[in-house]
């Protein structure tokens, strides 16, 4: 029995023969975020005129990515080892551009030869290239590796590698999900209060997506920490997905029509280096992932 169950019983009888399960749906989301982010980055790194060799890695790491993880969702019914292998080292490779993208993005803030204390500032990283934006290929690759590896017996935390290879969570995979979706909402908060902070934040809205937020990481990490979430905890969790949902959205239309000239003329120019009209959907994205924690955890195989 998972989560929903507790809310939705009836209706979840009809879903029974749903040809994917949930790690399927989570894996293929994945997918669609590292397409989606090679597209982002593309636009990100357009700002700055000319790409340098290093700006193209995430761009095509995230269109090669996302074939590797097509290829192997395509085999798994074949070969379940070999596809597990594949996404496993491909959502390895993620993290390491994620990470690497997030140190460039801190050394381009820092200021080297300023006095120690000087060195990094709030004022500096608000004004650089968004530290943490590099951490959604993170966030997705430990959402897709939990994705590839089966816990066998369901809700054990053990995740099974091959046949003789086990790893043993001190909780289950759902749990480890929640965390995971808490922590990648608290990145991309974390992101948009930065990014936000060039404005002073004279919009209503940026207080708005600022309290939404919040509230949407706090309500996944609560879900994670406790072993059986009560009927209130999952209606306030899928309260606050649902509300990630739509706010992704409105956010694009705000920055859209703050990129408008004279709130009706587009000019490509000022949607390549004015309010990033991409940005916003990650808490659609955050939210999608977030319901799909809550689907039926039983996989086969």
């Amino acid at each position: 029995m998972n989560e929903l169950d507790e809310i939705f019983p009836p209706a979840l009888k009809r879903f029974r023969y749903w040809p994917l399960s949930r790690d399927q749906v989570m894996l293929l989301l994945v997918t669609i975020n590292l397409l989606f982010l090679s597209l982002d980055t593309y636009i990100a790194h357009h700002e700055s005129g000319t790409l340098v060799s290093r700006e193209l890695i995430p761009i095509v790491f995230g269109i090669v990515g996302g074939a590797m993880l097509l290829f192997a969702g395509l085999i798994v019914g074949r070969n379940r080892p070999v596809a597990t292998f594949i996404a496993t080292l491909t959502l390895l490779a993620s993290i390491v551009v994620g990470l690497a993208g997030a140190y460039f993005h801190v050394m381009r803030a820092a200021l080297p030869a300023a006095p120690i204390g000087q060195r990094l500032t709030v004022d500096l990283l608000i004004w650089a290239p968004p530290v943490l934006g590099p951490l959604a290929f993170v966030v997705a690759a430990i959402l897709g590796i939990s994705a590839a590896w089966i816990e066998k017996p369901t809700g054990s935390g053990t995740l099974v590698l091959t046949k003789r290879r086990r790893i043993h969570l001190p909780f289950s995979k759902t749990r480890a999900y929640f965390f995971t979706v808490g922590m990648g909402m608290l990145a991309a908060l974390v992101s948009s209060v930065l990014d936000h902070a060039r404005t002073g934040f004279e919009s209503p809205w940026v207080w708005y997506v600022t309290a939404v937020g919040t509230f949407a990481a706090v309500a996944a990490v609560a879900m994670g920490s406790v072993e059986k979430p009560s009927r209130v905890d999952v209606v306030v969790y899928i309260t606050a997905m649902v509300i990630l949902i739509v706010s992704g959205p409105i956010g694009t239309m705000i920055h859209v029509q703050a990129n408008l000239v004279g709130e009706s003329t587009f000019v490509l120019e000022r949607f390549l280096r004015g309010a990033p009209f991409l940005a916003p959907l990650l808490y659609t994205n955050m939210g999608l992932l977030g319901l799909v924690v809550l689907l039926d955890p039983e996989e086969s195989g």
